[in-house]
């Protein structure tokens, strides 16, 4: 096995060689500085050093069945978004690594972030393991989208912004700095192409978020339309790292066809065009930060909520969804907390080991 440090170097050079110019050099050492400030931060930093070692640390999953799952899941991947029909719907909200491979890693991931979140605090390890089990499991059996307009009020309380902070939001928005460089025309393409008819001009002004994404370009564009603001962000797609360490052949983007799935309510605003994303920006489409609400994003009706809505991700594939009850018949209650143990184990220890060798 590489190092953490090799592998970092191997990454951030498969990346400059799928970016060229288009790499964002100064995000790169904002990520660097994150990874070594701890290790749930290093974990959003390094999906692609989880593709490498989870089956060294968890040999047993990878004979679980294979679905279309999220990949990067962790406790900050979750928000909200309007559907076509205006309601407010909380799930998944990044696909970014969207790929084929065994189910169990998208709730052994999940777990092993809120370990390595709750610092001692909070549930328990055996705890969130079952709590996440037992969503997934009433997920699979009735998938639904999880619809804010009517049920779910102590969820929809939690991600309602005070006027005061939807105001932040959009001067944040309006005021962001134009780059140094214009933008590659393929990015202003897509926004243009995103916005609603009739919209006034805009600057597409470069943006920095996120984590494991930092180094890849993305860009917002600001603008007037019938007397309101409205934004756009695209930002770069590559294929899963997943795909990269196991399915080497498999370089398609599935990020659009996870989210559009059957069984979701998906963002009309919401699209992939070859290797760019674009979706819309809203107080009404964010998320729950660790660091802000910890209390909530470890409750145990947010813990059993996400792993309800990873299985209605996984339940696009009928036949994949019977395969993968049969599987957890098989593993029996214990399988989850324990391989989450192993994996922030794992993760905690490399986060130190990077953070030395600085």
């Amino acid at each position: 096995m590489t190092t953490i440090s090799q592998s970092v170097q191997n990454f951030e050079t498969w990346l400059a060689g799928q970016l060229g110019a288009d790499l964002v050099k100064d995000d790169l050492r904002e990520k660097h500085e994150k990874m070594r400030s701890d290790d749930f931060v290093f974990l959003r930093a390094t999906y692609w050093r989880w593709c490498e070692i989870i089956f060294d640390i968890c040999p047993e999953l990878a004979s679980a069945p294979e679905v279309l799952a999220i990949g990067d899941t962790h406790l900050e991947n979750f928000g909200t978004w309007r559907d076509a029909e205006g309601r407010l719907v909380w799930g998944v909200n990044d696909f970014d690594d969207a790929a084929v491979m065994p189910y169990a890693l998208d709730l052994v991931r999940l777990a092993a972030s809120a370990i390595l979140a709750r610092n001692g605090d909070g549930p328990t390890v055996r705890m969130i393991g079952e709590l996440i089990l037992g969503g997934y499991r009433r997920g699979l059996e009735n998938p639904l989208p999880v619809i804010l307009e009517r049920d779910h009020k102590w969820l929809r309380k939690a991600l309602m912004l005070p006027n005061s902070e939807r105001r932040e939001f959009w001067e944040k928005y309006e005021m962001l700095p134009a780059g140094t460089e214009p933008p590659p025309s393929a990015y202003i393409k897509a926004l243009t192409d995103a916005m609603p008819s009739g919209s006034g001009p805009f600057v597409a002004r470069p943006r920095s978020a996120g984590t494991g994404s930092l180094g890849r370009p993305r860009f917002v564009a600001y603008a007037e339309w019938l007397g309101g603001p409205v934004l756009r962000e695209a930002k770069a797609l590559l294929p899963s790292a997943w795909s990269l360490c196991h399915r080497p052949k498999d370089v398609a983007i599935h990020a659009g066809e996870i989210a559009g799935g059957r069984l979701r309510s998906a963002d009309p605003h919401y699209s992939v065009s070859g290797r760019i994303l674009v979706r819309r920006l809203s107080p009404n489409s964010r998320k729950i930060e660790i660091d802000k609400h910890p209390e909530v994003l470890l409750s145990s009706t947010m813990l059993e909520l996400m792993g309800f809505e990873i299985a209605n991700c996984h339940s696009d594939d009928a036949a994949a969804a019977a395969a993968i009850q049969r599987d957890l018949q098989a593993r029996g209650p214990e399988w989850l907390h324990e391989a989450a143990r192993a994996a922030a184990s794992s993760i905690s220890a490399e986060q130190q080991a990077y953070a030395r060798a600085r």
